[in-house]
């Protein structure tokens, strides 16, 4: 198994920052690449950004592309997200997942990740 913890998660107003860390641990062989998602309650868990362990290939949905930036630092199996120009409508619970595929069309798609963090609160306040 993987295990997945995030941190850095938090209330901000609007035009601010914040940087998330997801660690893993456990069996990281496993793993091709790491993926964001966010859910608001009441709507769909979305595709954020995803990173490939191998080669640093970075991806990003349309609507945070711009202003959030994923980074990787294989030594401590640790992925960050670094969010800028936050807006209201960035609030959510943020997860990171792990994927075991290397092939990158896969990425956006939830079902595709076998291992999740618990997620952390990310409120941006107008």
């Amino acid at each position: 198994q993987v295990q997945l913890v995030e941190s850095g998660g938090g209330q901000v107003q609007a035009g601010g920052s914040l940087r998330l860390s997801c660690a893993a641990s456990g069996r990281t062989f496993t793993s091709s690449a790491v993926g964001w998602f966010r859910q608001d309650p009441g709507k769909e868990r979305e595709f954020v950004s995803a990173i490939r362990w191998s080669d640093g290939n970075t991806y990003y949905s349309d609507s945070v592309k711009g202003r959030f930036t994923i980074s990787k630092d294989n030594a401590k199996n640790t992925v960050f997200l670094q969010m800028n120009n936050l807006k209201p409508e960035d609030t959510a619970l943020y997860y990171c997942a792990s994927s075991p595929r290397y092939d990158s069309s896969w990425y956006r798609t939830r079902a595709d990740y076998d291992y999740w963090g618990q997620g952390t609160q990310v409120t941006v306040s107008s």
